[in-house]
């Protein structure tokens, strides 16, 4: 990847529950835990979902007996709701309507999100997700409110 190649970019916020539906049915929802909005750019691969992956998991966010954010999802038995989301990639900098030339075309996104769903899962948190490529409704209570941008 060139240094100016746009990264594996994820949307996390705490949440104390999340759910996405896809033509009116609940198609994932988890209670506390984390929501990640993920984008996939064309420059990702299978290393770059896993390091992803990892840091997401590990990610020290929660707060401790001291009210300090020092724990991971996995430190407060959370789950994790993971969204597909080109948008992400969305440039706008010419004009008003965004280009999304550096997103990851389906057939490339596609498998390196189910990639990077799956070593969520190996590491021992419950993970929800959307429907890739579907049109969907994220219902997101965050807390806190905590929201932060994470890029590989």
């Amino acid at each position: 990847m060139s240094e100016y190649a746009e990264p594996m970019r994820l949307v996390v916020q705490r949440v104390g529950m999340a759910a996405v539906s896809v033509e009116g049915e609940v198609v994932g929802q988890i209670g506390h835990g984390l929501c990640a909005l993920v984008g996939i750019s064309q420059h990702d691969t299978e290393e770059i979902a896993t390091k992803m992956a990892d840091k997401l998991v590990k990610l020290r966010i929660f707060g401790d007996a001291d009210d300090k954010m020092n724990l991971s999802v996995r430190d407060v038995d959370g789950e994790i709701l993971l969204v597909s989301q080109f948008t992400l990639y969305g440039d706008a900098t010419k004009g008003n309507r965004p280009s999304f030339i550096d997103a990851a075309r389906p057939e490339q996104a596609q498998p390196l999100f189910n990639a990077f769903v799956e070593q969520v899962a190996l590491a021992g948190v419950p993970v929800a997700t959307g429907r890739f490529g579907a049109d969907m409704k994220v219902i997101i209570a965050n807390d806190g409110p905590v929201t932060l941008i994470l890029e590989a």
